[in-house]
Order: structure tokens, then C-alpha cells, then sequence
């Protein structure tokens, strides 16, 4: 028997051998999701959602403790942002103007707070604000020579703007002074879109590194499970949750305001999940993505 019969056998034999080798759940699953058409992955991904909040809704009895769970994961996030700073020396990956709008719009919170509704989230609300203080001194001062400003381009404006004319426009019905409810609403639209500058700069870049992306992922789940909390409420209180926040176009907008920062995140989410499955430690973003 020649070389060349032996090559051939031994390929045969190799193919064989791997197409009977089971392949793990996760990766046979993921594979079969890619090769779906579109519209069937769309699908497929309401379903998840369906399915999620109705799990939420049978195993949480208290749905505040949704609200308090995103406050924790969120807390996870800028823990890892902190150690990113201040172990690793190095704000690469981290953009300055997703920070600023963050500061932005926990201000305005944080005011509306003390002069409408005081109460444990104004402190939780503090301590967010003066963390994100920090780090945006950290970026701007002291670890600015690894900050990535040739990536962070996207312009304030196109966020501040348009949440702020929304918010002149539509805003809550309460019986709190005009300029109040102006900023309340300012706030919740600004923090729709707070995340689309960090968005931005990943596309630019199309590498995560993992605490960057472990901290974006962080916000993913945390807006979740904010948006899990009001969906929650709104069924569980056949829609009159809506109707004790106002009348007209605000509380649907409230609701749509904490759908958009989901899906903002979810698709992110899903590409660092894939990453994580598949052990790598760095994520890299096909083109598109955000």
C-alpha cells in the first residue's frame, strides 16, 4: 500500500471520527441559532425574553427586588471599572463622553430626587454620581495618555440635544413645579441613550478587553433587569402603574425609555456571551454590531 492510500484512508478516517464525536449543548445550540434566518432569529430572541420575565415573575415574589438587583450588578460594573484604573493603570477601551453623559443625567436625577422624592436610592444615586466623578477624573487627568480620544467620536450634542427638546415636549403630569418635571424627564431619556458613546468607541476599536468588556456586560444585565422590574409592574398592576405616572405620551415613554437601553446593550450582550462560551478572554466585535 502506497503513502498516498494511507493519507487518504487517514483523512477519511479523521472526517469520520469528528462528525461522530458529539458536539457540547451549548456550541451545537449556538451553531444551529447562527445558521437561522433572520427573521427566525428575531423570534428566537423574543421568546428568550418572554421566557425570562415569566421565570423572573414565578421565582421573584417582590419585583422591587429586581430593581434592587440591577442597583448590586450595576455596583459589580463600576467595581471592575475601579480596579481597571487603579491596578491595571490604564483607561484604554473606556469612553470619556459615555462617563459625562452618565454624570449628566445622574445630576439632574440626583436634584430631582432631593426636591421630589427623597429616599434610599437619592444615596445610592450619590455615591454613582461621585464614583463617575472619579473616573472621569482618572481619564481626563491622571491615565490620559492611554485614552483612546481618536475612537471616542461620538458627539454629546447628538444625545443631549434631542433628550432635552423630548423633555420640553413631553414630560410627567405631576403636580411638581414645570422646570422639576422638565429635568425628571431629561434624565430618564438621557439615560436611554448614555451608553451609545462606549458602543461607539468598541465599533471603532472592534477589540474588548475583558474588563471593559465585563463592566459594559455589567450595565446589559443591570438595565435588564431594571426593564424586567417596570414590564413586571405594568402586568402585575394591569397597567395602572402607567396611569399613576401621568397622563398622555410620558408613561409610555417611560417604558420605552427602559426597553431602548436593553436593547441598546443586547446585542453586545450576546457577542461577549458567545466569547465567554468560547474561552476567549478578549472580545472582538464583527462590523455592525453596535
Amino acid at each position: 500500500m502506497d503513502m498516498e492510500t494511507l493519507t487518504s484512508r487517514s483523512s477519511v478516517l479523521r472526517e469520520r471520527i469528528i462528525r461522530s464525536t458529539p458536539k457540547k449543548p451549548i456550541k451545537a445550540a449556538t451553531t444551529w441559532v447562527k445558521r437561522q434566518p433572520p427573521k427566525a432569529k428575531v423570534f428566537l430572541a423574543v421568546a428568550a425574553i418572554v421566557t425570562t420575565l415569566v421565570f423572573l415573575r414565578l421565582i421573584v415574589h417582590d419585583h422591587d427586588n429586581l430593581f434592587i438587583a440591577a442597583e448590586a450588578v450595576h455596583a459589580i460594573g463600576i467595581s471592575l471599572l475601579i480596579y481597571k484604573l487603579t491596578q491595571e493603570k490604564t483607561c484604554a477601551g473606556l469612553s470619556l463622553k459615555s462617563q459625562e453623559l452618565t454624570a449628566i443625567f445622574l445630576a439632574v436625577r440626583l436634584y430631582c430626587s432631593f426636591v421630589m422624592e427623597y429616599d434610599i436610592h437619592t444615596l445610592l444615586d450619590l455615591a454613582t454620581l461621585a464614583t463617575t466623578c472619579w473616573v472621569i477624573y482618572m481619564i481626563r487627568f491622571k491615565l490620559n495618555s492611554s485614552y483612546m480620544d481618536d475612537k471616542d467620536t461620538f458627539a454629546l450634542y447628538y444625545t443631549v440635544i434631542p433628550c432635552a427638546l423630548l423633555s420640553l415636549a413631553i414630560h410627567p403630569s405631576t403636580v411638581h413645579h414645570t422646570f422639576n418635571r422638565i429635568c425628571w424627564a431629561f434624565c430618564v431619556y438621557l439615560e436611554a441613550v448614555s451608553v451609545l458613546p462606549q458602543l461607539h468607541l468598541m465599533q471603532n476599536t472592534k477589540i474588548v478587553e475583558p474588563f471593559t468588556a465585563h463592566y459594559v456586560f455589567a450595565l446589559g444585565v443591570a438595565r435588564f433587569l431594571s426593564c424586567a422590574h417596570w414590564v413586571l409592574q405594568v402586568l402585575d398592576t394591569r397597567g395602572h402603574l402607567l396611569t399613576a405616572l401621568g397622563h398622555g405620551l410620558w408613561p409610555s415613554l417611560v417604558l420605552l425609555s427602559e426597553l431602548i437601553q436593553t436593547f441598546i446593550l443586547a446585542d453586545f450582550c450576546y457577542y461577549y456571551i458567545k466569547s465567554l462560551l468560547g474561552g476567549h478572554l478578549v472580545l472582538r466585535l464583527p462590523s455592525g454590531v453596535v
